[in-house]
């Protein structure tokens, strides 16, 4: 039997516990992140939504911030996630993010999304931020009104929305293949 993917969700604020559940329902096993050293030996990350601000000085304070840089397997940033992984905070994404483009808490709203697996998958977008920019090596994946909203370059996947917040599983799917393909590379 396969052993299951040792995936990290940084769980210092935010919706980690969600992102937990997902990576369990698919069979992964979730490791809650805290500090640098717990980092070992995972196969990937996920940096969940929540207050950014609030995350990058935790995440400073605890000495994630340049551990999280030096993490060499894959990265999977939702919402505030994606914010801490752009050009501006820990450098891991060519993109420049927007935060809070879509408006205010009253503005959150639900939104179906071409991702090219079939059927929309519908997307939970609270306080939401957009790629405002985007390197040449970045793949838009999805947009809503123009704007992207889930991307990927090399082994990073950045979505500006809550896949955790929803029954459907496939952007997490999408993550775990990424993972399960660089550790054939690896291999």
């Amino acid at each position: 039997m396969e052993k299951p993917l040792r995936i990290g969700v940084l769980a210092v604020q935010g919706n980690f516990r969600e992102h937990a559940a997902v990576l369990r329902r698919l069979g992964a096993e979730p490791v809650e992140v805290r500090l640098p050293e717990q980092l070992e030996g995972l196969d990937g990350l996920i940096l969940p939504g929540g207050e950014s601000t609030a995350i990058t000085r935790l995440m400073r304070l605890y000495g994630l911030d340049e551990a999280l840089r030096r993490f060499p397997a894959p990265v999977f940033g939702t919402c505030a996630g994606m914010i801490i992984l752009d050009r501006d905070h820990l450098g891991l994404a060519d993109v420049a993010v927007e935060r809070n483009a879509f408006g205010r808490q009253v503005r959150s709203f639900e939104a179906d999304l071409d991702v090219g697996m079939g059927e929309p998958v519908r997307a939970v977008f609270i306080r939401a931020p957009w790629i405002e920019d985007a390197g040449p090596d970045v793949e838009i994946l999805a947009e809503v009104d123009g704007h992207p909203v889930l991307a990927r370059q090399g082994r990073v996947l950045v979505a500006a929305f809550h896949p955790e917040l929803t029954d459907d599983t496939r952007i997490h799917e999408l993550f775990l293949n990424q993972v399960r393909e660089a550790m054939s590379v690896r291999a």
